[in-house]
């Protein structure tokens, strides 16, 4: 490891990841890379979390070509310098923001999404020019052991490593000295990497995590409840069996239409995954055994095991849940309290939709809030009276698809933001450059001047041009 670390630094001494050319081959052999290895990926995914080929090319594959194209087409635009305004008091200085790459990053991905997890921020830190040791979760083996034998073969080995291993290599990796952190995964570990990069000073982003609750209100159209509970159904099942940080969590209702809601639930979960669920290729297994211990547990008190309107059948051997509704859990059980990172959907009925926020502000910050409404007055509370990473109205999860958007949580779900430019802001420090001049150069001639000379220079603050031209005009005299 210590070699390792070495030979990174060495390299980002040479200077040599600055060069916007260095920075374009590096992303167009991770296209390569992707392009070139489909069908491991899918084996990969497959045995680590039985992914199907559609759902990981979509949430996987998919993900980092798009990444990857969108920085290869902007990264010369993102490491150019800008100009930037100057107030002519300090004419005729000129400003100027130079990018410049942090240096040597530490990058943890988590096991969820191992491969898009792994290669979104580090398509971010080489767009930046950085070097990079990336360490992939040990709980998806099959794509750790895939990255790291497979991205030395197309990408800059003296510039971007993988090191493999669990909970020792950890640890060992986080006593070293970095330019930067970027750790995605459970608040748990979040707060052990963020307690071991203050010893050094280290910046970190970390992507956490939250329950994200999901505002389902009375729409008057059939249809538009239709498609919004496809949209509920598809996003909360679809990726990855619900073991994901911008997963719905649980749902908020009005107590009138949760009986609809049940109903469409059921029917439109057997249309997307068949008559017996757990018995579907389309839906993926939980990650390991302790997982699917955890949330056995979940459903284990008596009264939120009552509170099942749907589901709740496990397959112990294959780890796998089927999609599981519940109405009404109690609100202090463990399902309601923690995040629950899996097949579990929780309803929670309110008298009136408008106590959705309060009910939401009762609890952590969550990384994304949904609603599906058409009620402009809600929509405004929901912006103007809580706080989360972001908000999606009438869809789910395709914010984290949107490039232009920052992804990233607040307070307990994490801190700091990527994709697109803002992965290339991450990892970069905007330098600050003043070009100044040796004319005019003022000055007063007599020391008796002293104090009208500071009442000018109240006044050039003050006014700005006037305040300059005064100045120029007074104190060269």
């Amino acid at each position: 490891m210590e070699a390792t670390l070495a030979e990174v630094k060495e390299t980002f001494k040479s200077g040599k990841t600055r060069s916007v050319a260095w920075r374009k081959k590096q992303l167009r052999a991770l296209i390569e890379l992707i392009q070139e290895n489909e069908d491991k990926l899918f084996k990969a995914l497959n045995d680590d979390l039985g992914k199907h080929p559609t759902e990981a090319y979509r949430d996987e594959i998919g993900v980092v070509l798009k990444s990857t194209d969108y920085a290869l087409s902007n990264v010369e635009k993102w490491a150019a310098p800008k100009k930037s305004p100057v107030p002519l008091f300090f004419f005729p200085a000129k400003g100027e923001l130079l990018p410049e790459p942090l240096g040597v990053i530490l990058i943890f991905s988590c096991w969820n999404f191992p491969i898009s997890l792994a290669l979104d921020p580090l398509i971010g830190a080489i767009s930046a020019g950085n070097t990079v040791v990336l360490k992939p979760s040990d709980q998806a083996p099959a794509c750790s052991s895939f990255l790291a034998n497979t991205i030395p073969l197309y990408l800059d080995s003296k510039a971007i490593k993988v090191i493999e291993g669990g909970a020792e290599i950890c640890e060992r990796i986080l006593q070293h000295k970095w330019e930067k952190i970027f750790f995605t995964g459970s608040q748990q570990i979040g707060r052990i990497v963020m307690s071991a990069a203050a010893k050094h000073l280290t910046p970190v982003t970390l992507e956490l995590g939250g329950k994200c609750p999901t505002i389902l209100d009375s729409l008057s159209s059939p249809s538009d409840l239709k498609v919004a509970v496809k949209r509920i159904v598809g996003s909360k099942w679809g990726p990855c069996s619900g073991q994901a940080c911008i997963a719905i969590d649980y749902l908020l209702v009005e107590e009138k239409l949760a009986p609809t809601l049940i109903e469409l639930l059921k029917k439109i979960i057997k249309t997307f995954y068949g008559e017996i669920p757990k018995e579907s290729k389309s839906i993926a297994r939980i990650v390991n055994r302790n997982h699917f211990e955890r949330l056995k547990n979940l459903l284990k008190d008596p009264l939120v095991a009552a509170s099942i309107v749907h589901g709740g059948s496990l397959d112990e051997d294959n780890l796998i849940i089927e999609p599981t509704i519940l109405l009404d859990p109690p609100l202090d059980a463990a399902i309601m309290t923690e995040e629950i990172f899996g097949p579990l959907l929780p309803i929670i009925t309110l008298r009136n939709i408008q106590e959705s926020v309060e009910f939401i502000n009762s609890r952590p910050k969550p990384l994304a809030i949904y609603a599906f409404t058409k009620n402009e007055t809600l929509k405004r509370r929901i912006l103007s009276e809580t706080s989360s990473g972001s908000v999606t109205f009438n869809d789910v999860m395709i914010q984290y698809l949107c490039d232009t958007l920052p992804f990233g949580g607040v307070d307990q779900s994490g801190f700091g933001k990527y994709h697109g430019k803002y992965s290339f802001d991450t990892f970069s420090h905007e330098k600050a450059i003043m070009q100044g001049s040796f004319f005019p150069e003022i000055e007063p001639r007599y020391p008796p001047w002293d104090e009208f000379k500071m009442k000018f220079i109240r006044l050039a603050y003050r006014l700005d041009y006037f305040g300059l031209v005064l100045l120029l005009l007074g104190l060269k005299r």
